[in-house]
Formats: C-alpha cells, sequence, structure tokens
C-alpha cells in the first residue's frame, strides 16, 4: 500500500466520526429527550386518571 492509501484511510474515520457525533447530538438526543418527557408525562396522567388530580382533600363543610 501507499502513503497515499494511508492519508485517505485515515480521513474516513474522522469524518464518520464527526458524522457519528452530529447523528447523535442532531437526532438521538432530541428523540431521547422527547421520548422521556413525553412517557413521564403519560404516565403522570394516567397515575392521575386512577388517584386522581393533586390538591387538598375536599373540605367536609
Amino acid at each position: 500500500m501507499s502513503a497515499r492509501d494511508d492519508t485517505t484511510g485515515r480521513v474516513r474515520p474522522k469524518r464518520m466520526e464527526i458524522f457519528a457525533f452530529l447523528f447523535l447530538t442532531a437526532v438521538v438526543m432530541p428523540v431521547l429527550a422527547v421520548g422521556t418527557v413525553g412517557s413521564y408525562g403519560l404516565a403522570v396522567w394516567i397515575y392521575q386518571m386512577f388517584a386522581g388530580p393533586p390538591g387538598p382533600p375536599p373540605s367536609l363543610h
């Protein structure tokens, strides 16, 4: 192999590393954040369907 192949062989992994970083930060992390917050909200909503909304107990006047 020549030195030229070695140089191009090192550029490609660096380019793929940059692509992987951008993919993780621009696609995967926002999807995980929305999924986490959405699933927590769904869990609270379902819990409140059975337990009732939060707040003080009703007064007995």
